[in-house]
């Protein structure tokens, strides 16, 4: 791999269909990762009473999603490693899209500047292990049309998504490591 981004890759998909729970089990195995931005706002703005929340004010979540995923992918590419990273930049314009909203020229100009390897990893709808909690409250309609929001966001971006198989942990965390070189 010649090119510093073509060590960072994503794992994105719709919410609930296992993709944190990887991130966690790489990280246990001494993987670089990088965790979900957007959940990290979530209970920041819960905790200060705030409404920068995707169910609330989608834009001043979008906004605030995308300078943490620039900067999650400025740490990344720095870092000198390989690193795997809990949704990237182009999620935000997935975002916007199930929101009706449109994408600001500077979002879609980060996403077209900081760039992630080619293969992206989705994390396919999964009824069986879909719930949700405090910071994730789609219904599973919802969790599904993210699923093809975002297939259809990387293709959009010239990324090539590549799904996550529907089984354990672990296989996961193997396919992940065989896929990545790791």
């Amino acid at each position: 791999m010649s090119d510093p981004v073509d060590r960072l890759h994503v794992i994105t998909g719709g919410p609930g269909s296992g993709k944190s729970t990887l991130i966690d089990a790489l990280a246990a195995q001494g993987i670089a990762t990088s965790p979900e931005v957007g959940r990290a706002i979530i209970k920041e703005e819960l905790a200060r009473g705030g409404s920068a929340l995707p169910w609330s004010d989608h834009l001043a979540f979008a906004e605030k999603m995308v300078v943490r995923e620039v900067a999650a992918h400025q740490s990344a590419a720095a870092s000198g490693r390989t690193v795997v990273l809990d949704r990237g930049i182009p999620d935000v314009i997935g975002f916007l899209r199930i929101s009706g909203l449109a994408v600001p020229e500077h979002i879609d100009r980060a996403a077209r500047s900081h760039r992630y390897n080619s293969r992206v990893f989705i994390a396919p709808w999964w009824e069986e292990i879909f719930t949700t909690d405090p910071e994730r409250k789609q219904t599973p309609q919802e969790a599904r049309d993210s699923y093809a929001v975002m297939v259809a966001t990387y293709r959009d971006y010239g990324y090539t998504p590549v799904d996550l198989p529907r089984t354990t942990v672990a296989e996961r965390v193997a396919f992940i490591r065989t896929a990545v070189g790791i």
